[in-house]
This record gives C-alpha cells, sequence and structure tokens, in this order.
C-alpha cells in the first residue's frame, strides 16, 4: 500500500500528535523514484512539524545509504532482511562493519531489528547477536514478542553493562581488526579511553582468541582492566600487551578494557 508517500506532511503531523519518538521509513512501496528524492519529503516534514522524532530510512541497503544518509535521518538500514539463523545474523553483522567509519552521533548503521527470543538461535549465538549489535552502535530494536520473552531472553536484552556500550557517549561504531579463519576480534573505543572488545569464534570447536594492544588502540606496555560483561565480573589478571580467551564454538566473550597505568 502506498502508506505516506504523497502525504509526507499530512502523516508527519499525525504522527507527531500521537507522541511518537521513532519512525522506520519502509520502501515496500514507492513510485520508482530514488530513496535520495523520497527520503528527504519526509524529512523536511518531520522538521516542520517541531517533534524531535528518530528518523529511521529502511531501504535496505540498496543505494548505499550509508553514503548519504546522515543528511536525511538519524539510522539507516544497511542490509536486506534479517532472518532467525546463524549465517543471516553473521552475515548482517560483516556487511554493516564495512559502512562502519560513516556512522556518527545521530547518524547509525542499522543491520536491522534483533531476532533475540525469536527462538531460532542457540543462547550462545544470541548472545553474539546483542554483543555485535551493541558494539556496532546499531539501534537495539527488540524484534521478539516481550509478552511471553523468557528469563534468558530478558537476561541478554536486559544487560545493561552491554547496552551501556552501545550507548557510550563516544558514539563510535567498532570495527573487525583482526580475522584469522574464523576467530575474529571486534573492538571499537569508548568513552575515558576505555575500548570495547569482542572475541568472535564462528567455528564449531572451541577456540584460543587473542586479541593484541596494537590491533585495538591501546598504547604497548599499557597495564589493563578487563571487565567481562556476560559473566559480570573484573578479571583478577591484570593484562599487558594483549588478552586471551578460549571461546565456546559460534560464541563469543565481550569485555570492557580499561588502562590502569
Amino acid at each position: 500500500m502506498p502508506g505516506s508517500l504523497g502525504h509526507e506532511e499530512q502523516d508527519a503531523n499525525t504522527f507527531a500528535s500521537w507522541g511518537i519518538d521513532y519512525l522506520k521509513y519502509d520502501n515496500c512501496y514507492h513510485d520508482g523514484t530514488k530513496p535520495t528524492v523520497r527520503y528527504p519529503v519526509m524529512t523536511r516534514a518531520l522538521l516542520k512539524n517541531g517533534r524531535p522524532i528518530f528518523f529511521n530510512l529502511c531501504e535496505w541497503g540498496d543505494l548505499h545509504p550509508a553514503l548519504w544518509g546522515a543528511k536525511v535521518g538519524n539510522s539507516w538500514r544497511t542490509t536486506s532482511d534479517i532472518s532467525d539463523t546463524w549465517e543471516s545474523m553473521v552475515s548482517r553483522a560483516d556487511l554493516n562493519e564495512f559502512y562502519a567509519d560513516h556512522a556518527r552521533t545521530g547518524g547509525w548503521n542499522d543491520p536491522d531489528m534483533l531476532e533475540v527470543g525469536n527462538g531460532g538461535m542457540t543462547k550462545d549465538a544470541y548472545i553474539v547477536h546483542f554483543s555485535l549489535w551493541a558494539i556496532s552502535k546499531a539501534p537495539l530494536i527488540i524484534g521478539c514478542d516481550v509478552r511471553n520473552a523468557t528469563h534468558e531472553t530478558m537476561d541478554i536484552i536486559a544487560n545493561k553493562e552491554v547496552i551501556a556500550v552501545n550507548q557510550d557517549a563516544l558514539g563510535v561504531q567498532a570495527k573487525k581488526v583482526r580475522m584469522e579463519g574464523d576467530l575474529e576480534v571486534w573492538a571499537g573505543p569508548l568513552s575515558g579511553r576505555r575500548v570495547a572488545l569482542v572475541l568472535l569464534n564462528r567455528s564449531y570447536w572451541s577456540m584460543n582468541i587473542k586479541a593484541h594492544w596494537d590491533d585495538i588502540g591501546i598504547p604497548p606496555n599499557t597495564l589493563v582492566l578487563a571487565r567481562d560483561l556476560w559473566e559480570h565480573k573484573t578479571l583478577e589478571t591484570r593484562f599487558v600487551e594483549n588478552l586471551s580467551a578460549i571461546v565456546s564454538p559460534r560464541s563469543c566473550k565481550m569485555y570492557v578494557l580499561k588502562p590502569i597505568s
């Protein structure tokens, strides 16, 4: 159905009158004009009504909106629709990471909503899902029925320490800084000279993964305190030059690293 096409100002005013805070503007119906032409019409309509509404552009990454979306909206889909499988989830994380340099405060890359709690993946895979979305500063939009969410699901999507990484004031999207086969190190700077770190094991075997300071932006010889965000504990070891951990199959470890010297 046409939706708001041709009625952008009318609908923007209606959304504002309803107290709407977030508008995902989809691409399911269009008249053949390019998204770069259609979406700014709604941008202007939203600005005109005066209510601060977060504007998400959802044209599925067709015209690489990371390259132009910051002038039009607050976030933009970098991928086609996600599904509740490991392959779909990690492939969208990969594609979204490609555009990391184009994200900034007020303009975010969006690899689609969270599938956590929908039942198609393991608990470990859902932890990977939430960790990668958080460190990538992606919008954390819950995609399961929260009325029926299990305690296990809530433990994941309500992890305040992981959410804090996503909401960090510095607003820098993490990158994949090292890949060795199915083993990956994702890292990005946080406020207060801290670093967010994900050690990701895509393989079917438990593997040791090592993050080196020179890969993740920590000066050499720096002594570092590591907080495990899924175990909710600060590790007793003080790390220098690198941090390594055994990571289970199709799982991850997530840390916040804080220099202490």
